[in-house]
């Protein structure tokens, strides 16, 4: 009688940890929780493309901050930002200037067809600057949005959401610019249409 108590009270025991561990994986939280603006390419007649040139892309961010220069005759400038006592020991000369206080978001893309882009969330515009390597000149990107919470469940947290209203660009390397879908959600829409100067052979 013991035994059979212990077999029974074992198979509980089992049975209740197979049924909380089930409980922790079976929550409908989103696998793919992360929130980008999704770019794709294309050429200026619409045919989607493999971008051939290396774009680094970075954001406008609120202020400014201070970067430090460090020369040395016959050798190589160095910039950062933060103070480097040890470059200054090693006979640099250390200038600091106030710089634009901008983020790397996207950092030489090359051969790509697309971009995913994070957004701010309490801004209702991001200017984004499109550098190439080919070409000197840079495209100014600014996407106009709102920005709303999304909670799906509780123990999933909080994300935010976004709707594009309106894109516009500058005219370097890009021919025109378009949205194709204004929600920046979990999906992975294809948000933003980038149509570069040129026809794909």
């Amino acid at each position: 009688m013991d035994r059979q108590r212990r077999y029974r009270w074992g198979g509980m025991v089992v049975g209740l940890i197979a049924v909380l561990m089930g409980g922790c994986y079976s929550n409908n939280c989103p696998l793919e929780n992360s929130v980008v603006c999704n770019y794709y390419f294309y050429d200026s007649e619409g045919t989607a493309i493999t971008y051939g040139d290396t774009i680094t892309v970075t954001t406008l961010m609120p202020g400014w901050k201070t970067i430090y220069t460090y020369r040395k005759l016959g050798n190589v400038t160095v910039t950062k930002e933060y103070q480097d006592t040890a470059l200054v020991n090693q006979g640099y000369t250390e200038t600091a200037s106030q710089v634009r206080n901008d983020t790397v978001l996207i950092n030489q893309l090359s051969g790509a067809s697309s971009m995913e882009v994070p957004m701010s969330y309490y801004h209702d515009v991001d200017t984004l600057i499109f550098a190439y390597r080919s070409i000197s000149l840079k495209d100014t990107v600014k996407v106009f949005h709102d920005s709303y919470p999304n909670v799906e469940l509780p123990e999933c947290g909080t994300h935010r959401f976004h709707t594009l209203k309106s894109v516009t660009a500058t005219d370097a390397a890009i021919d025109h610019i378009e949205i194709n879908n204004p929600s920046v959600n979990y999906d992975g829409n294809e948000n933003i249409k980038i149509y570069f100067n040129g026809v794909a052979q």
